[in-house]
């Protein structure tokens, strides 16, 4: 059995922490064996996580004769009070908190004679600069955005938020990874309730190791079906956005390793806010909101709608001058806007995943050229170009990546039960995704529909139109109501 706490033989301590880490075989563990005057020490770090110049200042001062006037330590944390000027230092004796400090960055000291090992945060991690998100740009405004450094992450929210009630609380998740989460709430207007459910929450999460970061503690707090693509946490890198809703009442988690912060609780219409409508002046922004409202319904709904009318009701597509007169067969209308569809999300993905020195040009060419060659091979029409390309535009015009893929998914569905079964099978097709749009889970069984259900008025007016800065701020934290109790 391993032994949970520390020996005050220093010997039996270094044997220790030799069986529980490969410190012999492993070239990133360091050790130093010292003496602190008389009494013999053991050192232990990671390589690249320490900041080297403070150690040697450190290791300098506590082996100085003139500094450590006493050629013995008797007292560990008077000494340590006395004798050690660094800021973040700390004593344990439990292995298991030892070893997680050892893994996580800060460096460990032993002292013969003592049964508690000092924890020294000199530690650094390897991190990339701060720059605007890729997946959230906007024209104006700031342009710093989340790394994959949790204490830089911190500090961004810290830094725009100054306030006394600003609370991070840590913890750990993973058997292995042990992955540290931050929980950031305002203290005086997060709801408790949901607060506590969240801790608890991630408190019984027994888990390996967060693979994917946010997105997959996103997963492991909501377990969705199959059926509900639709995104039920968002997700932001933007720190001005991030701290918006945290004023609001939300509550964040920052996990380490990842630059998305998550937002709890989620609601359907967070999907459609963008920054870019509060950067802009009242009137402009709301005007771009409606059209991003617009495209929602564009997105899901014009290409299967093109479909049932081309396909099986042809004589009321050219008396509404939707397309022109056309001999297609229904099923080859079919094929070409089901091949249409996934050409332009090749497109879509083979642009987004190459370099970014020929992705604006792959994209365009490519447009162009299987555009043309796919015409011309009758493996396509213009008219169904036309309306794919419409509905790729009013996809790509919504702030939220996850949001705009879930509602292709439900596209994909409406033009295969369209294109199968005609109006029947649209009315199929809308009735399912209708469900799966209403069945989507939330955490802690909090609306996702609010503020339309539960109705709030006010909260519905500041989501649909962007109303001044004055007036936007509500007297206290939105009300987003409990529909029901999950375990």
């Amino acid at each position: 059995m391993v032994q949970r706490s520390l020996s005050t033989n220093l010997s039996k301590n270094t044997a220790l922490f030799h069986a529980l880490l490969p410190l012999d075989d492993s070239f990133d563990l360091i050790t130093r064996d010292l003496k602190l005057g008389n009494t013999p020490a053991y050192w232990i770090g990671v390589n690249g996580f320490c900041k080297t110049e403070i150690l040697q200042q450190i290791f300098s001062d506590l082996q100085d004769p003139l500094y450590t006037l006493d050629s013995e330590i008797r007292d560990l944390p008077r000494y340590v009070q006395s004798k050690l000027g660094y800021a973040q230092v700390s004593l344990t004796s439990s292995i298991d908190t030892i070893l997680q400090n050892i893994l996580s960055g800060p460096s460990v000291l032993l002292v013969e004679g003592f049964a508690q090992a000092v924890i020294i945060d000199v530690r650094t991690y390897p991190v990339r600069s701060i720059s605007e998100p890729d997946t959230e740009r906007i024209t104006r405004g700031a342009r710093d955005g989340f790394v994959e450094t949790l204490l830089f992450n911190t500090n961004l929210i810290r830094r725009r938020v100054r306030s006394p009630k600003l609370t991070f609380s840590i913890c750990s998740l993973g058997a292995e990874s042990r992955t540290d989460v931050a929980i950031a709430y305002l203290a005086d207007q997060v709801n408790e309730e949901l607060l506590d459910t969240l801790k608890k929450k991630l408190s019984q999460l027994q888990i390996t190791s967060l693979t994917m970061g946010s997105k997959s503690l996103e997963e492991l707090l909501i377990k969705k079906r199959w059926w509900n693509p639709l995104p039920s946490i968002q997700l932001t890198e933007r720190p001005d956005v991030a701290c918006s809703y945290l004023c609001e009442g939300h509550i964040l988690l920052i996990v380490d390793n990842s630059p998305a912060v998550l937002l709890l609780p989620g609601t359907i219409f967070q999907f459609t806010q963008s920054p870019e409508d509060y950067y802009n002046n009242p009137l402009t922004g709301t005007y771009f909101r409606m059209i991003r409202f617009l495209c929602i319904p564009v997105s899901l709904l014009l290409l299967p709608v093109f479909l049932l009318l081309a396909a099986y009701y042809p004589e009321l597509t050219v008396q509404l001058q939707l397309t022109p007169v056309s001999d297609l067969s229904p099923f080859r209308l079919f094929f070409y806007v089901l091949a249409v569809e996934f050409l332009l999300d090749l497109f879509k993905y083979s642009a987004a995943l190459s370099s970014s020195r020929v992705s604006g040009a792959l994209s365009i060419v490519g447009g162009l050229l299987i555009g043309d060659i796919a015409v011309s091979l009758n493996w396509a029409s213009t008219e169904v170009l036309f309306y794919a390309a419409v509905t790729m535009l009013a996809n790509l015009s919504l702030s939220s990546i996850e949001f705009a893929d879930a509602l292709r998914i439900y596209r994909i569905l409406l033009v295969v039960t369209t294109g199968l079964w005609g109006l029947p099978g649209f009315l199929i097709g809308l009735t399912l995704v209708t469900v799966s749009i209403l069945t989507t889970p939330t955490f802690a069984g909090f609306s996702y529909f609010w503020p339309l259900f539960p109705f709030n008025g006010p909260a519905l007016r500041s989501l649909l139109f962007r109303r001044p800065t004055y007036k936007a701020q509500p007297s206290k934290v939105w009300s987003r109501g409990h529909v029901h109790h999950t375990k």
